[in-house]
């Protein structure tokens, strides 16, 4: 799900202030918005692109291959349903707060139908020079700037931090995945690794992580076969046991999910993990020769 710049776009939540501003940031830097969804906007036009009524719409005027999410918590579920529904191929959801039995219900319609979910909670993808989705600065070339490493994270903050390493130390980035901060979540860490490792422009990969649940173990067991070398920063080194940290699902329980763990799963593979954000740029130089 490496968006590219021909999949078209579509915008759930487009007049909304957020809806509206990143939008225009999209549609600046490159991705194809090829409509929104308001259901008492229908029929407008914003952004320089048709309004309608639901994704449903949408699709039977045109089409859309990708939607991203601009709406509040409790709408979100109808919202997506309202996509999945339409037959897109993939969403990206940026809302976070929305209840766990409504993400559970749409991860279960989107397993049913086929499309890939990033997130709930996440900044959203950006595929440098091409194309991005969500509230990532693609457009500001000290963080973005096209390059050959893929990047997935956990955190929007921190993968900005290691992308803008990556670009001081003279690299670039091939594509970056944010795949959301939830405990339930469409995309994990394992799935992204093996989107970036088959990604053509890509030649190393990073893995930005945090301490809770178990998926930079199961990324792991996938890096062990990698060719492509794979550096990690896992965040929560020294997080207290059973506290959450930020995000809803950075919390260790009952001894699983916990810094050590994942650290030691991740070396075993073969991967290089880094102390510190700041030492992204040499270490990925160095493997890469």
């Amino acid at each position: 799900m490496i968006l590219r710049k021909h999949d078209r776009v579509l915008v759930q939540g487009i007049t909304g202030k957020q809806g509206t501003f990143w939008t225009e940031k999209m549609q600046g830097y490159g991705t194809t918005i090829v409509g929104g969804v308001n259901p008492k906007k229908a029929g407008t036009v914003h952004c320089g692109v048709p309004v309608y009524g639901s994704a449903r719409e949408a699709m039977t005027q045109g089409g859309f291959d990708h939607s991203v999410l601009f709406i509040p918590p409790l709408g979100v579920k109808a919202a997506a349903l309202d996509a999945i529904e339409a037959g897109a191929k993939g969403l990206s959801i940026l809302t976070e707060h929305i209840p766990v039995q409504d993400v559970m219900y749409v991860m279960a319609a989107a397993r049913d139908s086929g499309a890939r979910i990033l997130g709930p909670n996440t900044a959203g993808q950006v595929t440098p020079g091409e194309c991005f989705v969500g509230f990532m600065p693609a457009f500001n070339q000290a963080v973005f700037k096209t390059g050959r490493v893929g990047v997935v994270s956990r955190s929007g903050s921190l993968g900005v931090l290691v992308c803008l390493g990556l670009v001081q130390a003279g690299l670039g980035i091939s594509a970056f995945i944010g795949i959301g901060g939830d405990p339930v979540i469409g995309t994990h860490t394992r799935e992204a690794v093996e989107m970036l490792d088959r990604f053509e422009a890509t030649d190393a990969v990073v893995i930005v992580g945090e301490i809770g649940g178990a998926m930079e173990e199961a990324a792991a067991d996938y890096v062990a076969d990698m060719e492509k070398p794979v550096a990690a920063f896992i965040a929560g080194a020294a997080a207290p046991a059973g506290k959450k940290m930020g995000h809803a699902g950075a919390i260790v329980s009952g001894g699983k999910g916990t810094y050590e763990a994942k650290r030691r799963a991740l070396e075993e593979a073969g991967a290089v993990v880094l102390d510190t954000p700041a030492e992204i740029g040499a270490v990925v130089r160095s493997r890469l020769g």
